[in-house]
C-alpha cells in the first residue's frame, strides 16, 4: 500500500490508486508485459505548464516557451518566477533538470529553420540566468536533458510537420536522436529510436526524457498521455523500446523526483487550464 498525503486546500489532489498496464515492444530481451501500479499524488493548477516541468527536493518549476515558475511542491503556492523579454533570445524553452543548485534547461528556435539549439542554465534559488552553451545548427531542436552518473544526455528531435518557412518536413522525425555528451558538450554516442514507437509519435517528436531509478531511459512523445521505457541496445544504434506505462500527462517534458525516485512529474495542458501532475510508480 501507499502511503496517502493530505494536500492543503486549493489544490486538485488526489490520493487514487491507477492501474497502468506496461506493454512492451517486440525483442527478444523482452519478457511477458508487466502491470505497473502507479498512484496519483497531486495535481496542481499551473498556467505556465505549457512545456515541461522539472523537480528538485522542495520545489517544482513549470516551463513555458519564455517563462520558468518555482512552485513549492507541498502547498502549490508559486514561489518565484523568470519570465523572458517577446524578442529577446529565448525563444523556445522545453524540458529542465536541476542538478547541483542550477537549473539546466534545453532551449530551441523551433519551429524557426535551421533549427538551433542552446543549454539555458538558471540559479534555482533565484531564477537568475547564470550561464548558456550554444550548439548553433546541429542535429535537430534539444527537446530535453538529464544527467546521469556524471555524464550529460538528451535529445535532439525532428519532425514530420511542415512550418512556414520550408515546404519540406521540419526535419523528418525519423531523425530523433538520443546522444550522451561528453564533459564539452559534444556528441559522444548517438541512437536512433525504433520505427514502432516513432510512429506513436504522429507529424512530432521525442518531447520529454529522464532517467528513472529502475536504470532505463523513460522519454514521452509530444501528445499521447503515455511514458516510454528505453534501454541502450547490447550493439547497433537503435535504442530498445522494453515498456510502456500510461499516466495522466500529455507528452511533453518530465521529471523523475531524486528526492523520492519512484514518483515522476509531468503536465497536462489544456486550453482552459494546464496542470503539473505527480505520480508514485511501482517500478518492477
Amino acid at each position: 500500500m501507499f502511503a496517502r498525503i493530505p494536500f492543503p486546500h486549493g489544490i486538485i489532489a488526489a490520493s487514487v490508486l491507477i492501474i497502468a498496464t506496461a506493454a512492451f515492444a517486440k525483442d527478444p530481451a523482452n519478457k511477458d508485459p508487466a502491470i505497473v501500479a502507479a498512484e496519483r499524488l497531486a495535481s496542481f493548477i499551473v498556467p505556465e505548464a505549457r512545456q515541461a516541468v522539472a523537480v528538485d527536493d522542495r520545489h517544482f518549476y513549470a516551463i513555458d516557451n519564455q517563462i520558468i515558475a518555482k512552485y513549492d511542491k507541498k502547498s502549490g503556492q508559486r514561489v518565484g518566477e523568470w519570465r523572458g523579454e517577446k524578442d529577446g533570445p529565448i525563444i523556445h524553452l522545453d524540458s529542465g533538470v536541476v542538478i547541483d543548485g542550477k537549473l539546466y534547461t534545453a532551449h530551441s528556435n523551433y519551429p524557426e529553420w535551421p533549427m538551433t539549439s542552446s543549454v539555458e542554465i538558471w540559479d534555482a534559488a533565484t531564477l537568475q540566468h547564470v550561464g548558456t552553451h550554444s550548439f548553433g545548427i546541429e542535429r535537430g531542436s534539444l527537446t530535453w536533458l538529464d544527467y546521469r552518473d556524471g555524464v550529460w544526455w538528451g535529445a535532439f528531435a525532428n519532425y514530420n510537420r511542415v512550418f512556414d518557412k520550408s515546404p519540406l518536413a521540419y526535419g523528418n522525425k525519423f531523425n530523433t536522436q538520443i546522444v550522451r555528451f561528453d564533459k564539452d558538450w559534444r556528441v559522444a554516442e548517438a541512437w536512433t529510436l525504433p520505427d514502432v514507437l516513432l510512429k506513436k509519435f504522429g507529424d512530432m517528436s521525442n518531447s520529454g526524457g529522464s532517467w528513472g531509478p529502475d536504470g532505463k531511459l523513460w522519454i514521452t512523445g509530444h501528445d499521447l498521455p503515455e511514458i516510454y521505457a528505453l534501454a541502450l541496445p547490447e550493439a547497433g544504434s537503435v535504442m530498445r523500446w522494453v515498456g510502456t506505462a500510461s499516466l495522466e500527462i500529455a507528452g511533453q517534458g518530465i521529471a523523475w523526483d531524486r528526492a523520492d525516485g519512484k514518483v515522476i512529474w509531468g503536465v497536462i495542458r489544456d486550453k482552459k487550464e494546464s496542470r503539473v501532475t505527480a505520480t508514485r510508480i511501482a517500478l518492477p
